[in-house]
């Protein structure tokens, strides 16, 4: 694996120490975790889905936490009083922690447990002075004239 120096991005821009970051965090050798399987949709344009197999888990069981730039999503089984015998063990049912890195703006807008699924709903909303605007020349100010479609 190669090692990459981003010391000359840190010398001549301003903010992008958090890309830098990324960066190196995709490179390292740290394998994500597999379990439970996960789907990521692209449901529309700015619509996300992350489709959780949680099968087993109950409602409380599950929780659901952003800070800053992480969703975390977090599984933590209540141990049984009387421990089962089971002739076949197919379902796990160990404790999970996983962690999805979000873009700018991006914003869980539900979440919701359906036939052992866990379907996060996400919408990225790019705030109105962000978005492109065409600027009229010779104009007295400056308004939005159209949007680009990207």
């Amino acid at each position: 694996m190669q090692n990459f120096d981003f010391s000359p991005l840190y010398r001549s821009a301003i903010g992008y120490d958090r890309l830098a970051h990324m960066m190196d965090e995709a490179l390292r050798n740290d394998a994500q975790p597999s379990y439970p399987p996960y789907n990521i949709e692209l449901l529309g344009d700015d619509q996300y889905r992350i489709s959780m197999a949680v099968a087993g888990f109950d409602r409380s069981e599950l929780d659901i936490e952003i800070e800053r730039d992480t969703l975390k999503v977090v599984g933590r089984k209540q141990r049984a009083d009387a421990k089962p015998t089971f002739l076949h063990r197919g379902i796990a049912t160990r404790d999970f922690e996983h962690r999805f890195r979000l873009a700018d703006h991006v914003k869980v807008v539900s979440a919701g447990l359906e036939n052992g699924l866990l379907n996060i709903e996400l919408v990225r909303e790019i705030p109105e002075v962000l978005k492109p605007r065409k600027i009229a020349i010779d104009g007295d100010n400056v308004h939005m004239l159209e949007r680009k479609v990207a």
